[in-house]
């Protein structure tokens, strides 16, 4: 009767969990190199900081719980939450930002609620809205597209963990505002120039964000395409986006931007398809995910036009993880053979 068990034909488990993590690393991948090509290499300092306090705040909430550490560790979920937080910081943000934020998700957003799987919220936005709160300046002080190409290696070096910078040159003249953060700023000084909209879209591309966004959507599809995140959260975002913003640019195209540049812009991308989909925080009912994701672009214009933050992507995504059991609960599909 044993070997009957042993020789049976059965299917081996095609996914697991390191398995889905490492698909959505490799998809991340396109994005990255894009960052890093615009906006210099910082962008892997902050990834091998964030991912080495992942790690080793991770092992020692672990241990202190008495839980098996290697085998939490090589499911790659605190990896990830720790690229996802890297890609989203500044590349010359100072090295404790991403270590702090990195350990307040790990820790604080993941652990104390029991780990993997029982978490309310999506770790790593809650730790980018948690530093974006309590260090604005240092989260909005993006470098200027090119302006660190030619930096020597101990000049980053110096940047990023001393904070110093080299002779005659200031922080203003490497570091730029975002494209959301610029047009918000400019409407509401009631300048005209700044809803030129094909300027401004063009601006995307010549800056850098309209490829980063491409590369995210790539990598995105082809998560999709594996299966390793369901396709309507990132629908129902990406509807949203375009349905509510053509609708106020049709109303005033002199003070509201255009479909084109919401979607390009921002985290609409990365949220969109690496954020959102988590499978632990997001809605789990095909109606569900996409009600779900339908609120997040609804409520990512919401804020970007009119509340107190240009992207407004994490605060989306924090807001709806707090609706999911109320989304699963009515959108539950009906029990087979129950009738109504």
């Amino acid at each position: 009767m044993k070997s009957l068990w042993v020789t049976s034909p059965y299917l081996p488990p095609q996914n697991s969990v390191s398995k889905i993590m490492f698909k959505v690393l490799v998809a991340l991948l396109p994005g990255i190199f894009l960052l890093a090509l615009f906006f210099g290499w910082g962008v892997f300092v902050n990834i091998l900081l964030a991912v080495l306090t992942a790690l080793i705040t991770e092992a020692i909430v672990l241990k202190l719980r008495q839980r098996p550490v290697l085998k939490s560790l090589k499911d790659l979920s605190a990896p990830l939450t720790a690229v996802l937080l890297g890609i989203a910081i500044p590349t010359v943000a100072p090295w404790w930002l991403i270590v702090l934020g990195t350990g307040f998700a790990i820790v604080i957003v993941k652990q104390l609620y029991g780990g993997l799987g029982s978490n309310l919220f999506n770790p790593a936005m809650a730790g980018y809205a948690f530093l974006l709160i309590s260090f604005p300046q240092e989260m909005t002080a993006w470098a200027v597209p090119g302006s660190l190409n030619a930096w020597q290696f101990s000049d980053i070096i110096r940047l990023l963990f001393l904070e110093q910078l080299p002779e005659a040159i200031t922080v203003d003249g490497i570091t730029m505002a975002t494209p959301l953060d610029a047009v918000k700023t400019q409407l509401a000084m009631n300048q005209e120039s700044a809803v030129a909209v094909p300027a401004t879209v063009e601006r995307l591309f010549t800056q850098g964000w309209g490829w980063l966004s491409l590369g995210y959507f790539v990598g995105g599809l082809w998560l999709v395409q594996q299966r390793v995140v369901a396709w309507q959260i990132p629908l129902g975002i990406l509807c949203a986006l375009a349905l509510i913003s053509t609708g106020f640019y049709f109303y005033d195209d002199q003070s509201y931007s255009t479909p084109a540049f919401h979607l390009l812009a921002g985290a609409t991308m990365v949220g969109a398809f690496f954020i959102a989909t988590d499978p632990v925080t997001a809605a789990t009912s095909p109606k569900g995910r996409f009600i779900f994701g339908f609120m997040i672009g609804a409520l990512t214009y919401l804020i970007r036009v009119w509340g107190g933050y240009p992207d407004a992507m994490a605060f989306a995504v924090l807001l709806m993880n707090i609706a999911v059991p109320v989304i699963d609960y009515y959108t539950q599909p009906k029990v087979f053979g129950v009738r109504r």
